[in-house]
């Protein structure tokens, strides 16, 4: 009986890259499940204590560190200032040299050091006590200079890093990066801060036009198709023509919409006596609407799911625009 002959996809070793990749990727993530184990202990005691602290100044923060530290820090900084906590990343290498006048003392400072002894923060440290503003430190040593002269202090549990001389700032950045993604968030749901906020400062590219409101994008007034209840179809076809939305919305003596009738309508009413026929007999009752003030994602995820070209928008029952499909795809809505 003959042995079967294995592929030799099967018998060969993963690629060594591949091997690094994922042994990386499981000393970072053990890095953070051990950030989250001391979230529940002294770390989330002070973690909480510097949301407070934050939330109560009537400032800036000044984010500020160095080397790699410095650049999760810049990344703090943009990410806290995007969702609605004013602030600015400032060089400790800078500092000393005029940089510490961004520094006031309505504002809260925050640094980044894993060892804590960065030579370069110390004079940020001693602005910081001249002028009573308080310092928030992130470091994995709580009685480092930093820690000790901290108003609060995040102290990170220790962690392997995935370099394997244990040198090069891996693990340890991911944690500084991971908690502060997590001290911006729990910000942004203290202040109440929403998506139409967060519009106000991404107004650009696909993200601001994902959060454009409807009212920005509708069709209004004379070019929002209508008629009235008891209207005859042979008029309604013409409004629809003259409009060119595919549809034509149908209102009652107040003015509110309570029907609709589209392509479809009509391709399933297609009879001798369709040009004659009362509207009402053909009209869809209780078409999907959306409001002015919807997310144009949300509108157009609307369309799509209900699988319709456009949807008016009402406020109070009565329409008040209509959007087309097109207009949110031109819009960069997506």
């Amino acid at each position: 009986m003959s042995t079967p002959v294995r592929r030799a996809e099967e018998t060969a070793e993963p690629p060594k890259a591949l091997v690094s990749a994922r042994s990386t990727l499981k000393c970072e993530n053990d890095g953070l499940g051990v950030l989250a184990n001391a979230l529940e202990g002294d770390l989330g005691r002070a973690f909480c204590e510097a949301v407070e602290l934050i939330g109560q100044a009537e400032g800036r923060v000044i984010v500020t560190g160095m080397g790699k530290s410095g650049h999760i820090g810049r990344k703090l900084a943009a990410t806290l200032a995007s969702t609605g906590t004013p602030a600015s990343f400032v060089h400790a290498a800078e500092a000393s040299h005029g940089d510490l006048g961004m520094v006031t003392k309505k504002d809260v400072v925050v640094a980044l050091s894993w060892s804590g002894e960065t030579p370069e923060l110390r004079e940020v440290v001693h602005h910081t006590q001249r002028n009573a503003v308080p310092l928030i430190a992130i470091t994995s040593e709580p009685k480092s200079a930093l820690g000790r002269t901290s108003t609060v202090v995040l102290a990170l549990p220790k962690a392997v890093e995935a370099c394997p001389h244990g040198l090069a700032p891996t693990t340890s950045t991911t944690m500084q990066l991971v908690l502060g993604d997590a001290l911006a968030i729990a910000l942004l749901e203290s202040r109440g801060f929403t998506a139409s906020d967060f519009r106000v400062f991404h107004p650009g590219g696909r993200l601001g036009a994902g959060l454009t409101h409807v009212r920005d994008l509708m069709h209004k007034d004379d070019k929002v198709p209508l008629v009235s209840n008891g209207t005859v179809m042979s008029e309604a076809i013409l409004a629809m023509s003259e409009k060119s939305f595919g549809c034509v919305g149908v209102v009652d003596q107040s003015r509110r919409l309570i029907g609709i009738v589209t392509d479809g309508d009509l391709r399933r009413h297609m009879n001798p006596d369709l040009l004659t026929a009362r509207i009402e007999d053909v009209m869809t009752r209780q078409p999907r609407t959306v409001a002015p003030d919807t997310i144009a994602s949300a509108a157009l995820e609307i369309m799509n799911s209900s699988k319709i070209m456009a949807v008016f928008v009402v406020e109070d029952g009565r329409p008040v625009g209509i959007l087309h499909l097109h207009d949110a795809l031109r819009a960069g809505v997506a």
